[in-house]
């Protein structure tokens, strides 16, 4: 299981000192949530961390398509997948 470190801020943090903010998302791999009037308005991440965490969500959407094919009987033998597939490489 994957768990991300988080912390709170108030903006006022993130202007007066982003430098601290951002090398904590980068060398500490934490989020930093940042709050306007207390409650939470955006959250900071590193980069290469907001680029793991899109994969994964892209990667589970594709993981949650796939089974609502299998459910609703959307699904073909695997030869034929495998067939359809050389088609596809040898046309192009």
């Amino acid at each position: 299981m994957y768990a991300l470190q988080e912390t709170i801020r108030p903006s006022a943090d993130l202007r007066n000192h982003y430098n601290e903010i951002s090398r904590q998302c980068r060398e500490e791999n934490e989020a930093v949530i940042i709050t306007v009037n207390g409650r939470g308005d955006t959250v900071s991440l590193a980069y290469e961390e907001y680029k793991r965490m899109k994969s994964r969500i892209e990667l589970l959407e594709i993981l949650a398509e796939a089974e609502d094919d299998v459910r609703n009987g959307r699904v073909a033998p695997i030869s034929e997948t495998f067939d359809d597939l050389r088609k596809l490489l040898q046309e192009g």
